[in-house]
């Protein structure tokens, strides 16, 4: 996809859908059936990694597991503080997340990471809604164009940008998808994306022994949250008082000032704790397969 920026999206005049459908065949040379079946492999994909959730699993660490049974577990209940869907969000995004700490396949959405928060939003809003396959597919195409706009004005990794750049950019994502499911126009869903980028601006890249692990996993639910809380203020018809795109170069700014202690060197924040620095000299002596 060669969107460019969020305001091209807002401009163009046709289906927002169809223009980064267009766009994805002018960049690849592809065919629109192509595509098509790339995106829909890619869903595919998420429900396949949903679906082979082990919550038995346990990573090579030990800190992550189990955590998304645990959730679900507790929403059977019925006794949450935000009510049954959104903690089958929770439960989703940790679960993805979990899988892709014990070395289960994954999407990544934008990154491995990240990988629980799109899924997270799609899924349980997908089998409440009862929406076709056809129409999650669409939903990707448009958090496609948002993750490449970030990707190309900033950056995705959390090595360059902290994890505003992973979880914010999946959280952007996701807003921007929900936003269309629920009606969005387009500038509703550029929207959604900015407030949620601006909901995560500054947020760190500290894994605990450099694993993809700790805070990462939760971090994945908090960032779905954030989605929808965006794409839901978006339908309302808030708006970012910030123009999208100059929320995106702000995102890349903050990265640029970001110690690099913050940015995915396992040095800073959580990952230099006590507790951190305990998991990092551990793993030290884990014999690597």
């Amino acid at each position: 996809m060669a969107i460019e920026s969020l305001q091209a999206l807002m401009d163009a005049k046709e289906d927002i859908v169809e223009v980064i459908l267009e766009s994805d065949c002018i960049d690849r040379g592809a065919t629109r059936e192509d595509s098509l079946s790339r995106m829909r492999a890619l869903y595919a994909a998420i429900c396949r990694a949903s679906a082979g959730y082990d919550p038995s699993l346990r990573s090579q660490s030990g800190m992550v597991g189990g955590d998304g049974a645990r959730m679900r577990a507790y929403v059977a209940q019925g006794r949450t503080i935000l009510g049954e869907f959104a903690g089958q969000v929770i439960a989703q995004a940790l679960e993805m997340g979990e899988s892709n700490a014990c070395m289960k396949c994954i999407v990544a959405a934008p990154t491995a990471g990240s990988c629980g928060v799109l899924p997270a939003v799609l899924l349980p809003y997908q089998r409440r809604e009862g929406l076709s396959e056809e129409t999650m597919v669409r939903a990707l195409y448009v958090a496609g164009a948002v993750g490449q706009v970030i990707a190309q004005k900033a950056s995705i990794a959390g090595a360059a940008g902290g994890c505003q750049a992973e979880i914010g950019t999946a959280s952007a994502m996701g807003a921007a998808a929900l936003c269309y499911l629920g009606g969005g126009d387009a500038t509703a869903i550029c929207h959604a994306a900015a407030m949620a980028i601006k909901s995560l601006l500054g947020l760190v890249c500290d894994p605990v022994a450099g694993l993809v692990e700790v805070p990462c996993v939760k971090r994945n639910a908090a960032g779905a949250m954030i989605a929808m809380t965006c794409a839901d203020m978006a339908l309302a018809g808030i708006r970012s008082a910030v123009p999208p795109d100059e929320v995106i170069l702000a995102m890349r700014e903050v990265g640029e000032k970001m110690d690099v202690s913050l940015r995915e060197t396992g040095l800073g924040g959580v990952a230099a704790t006590a507790f951190g620095q305990k998991i990092s000299e551990k793993m030290l002596h884990i014999p690597q397969d």
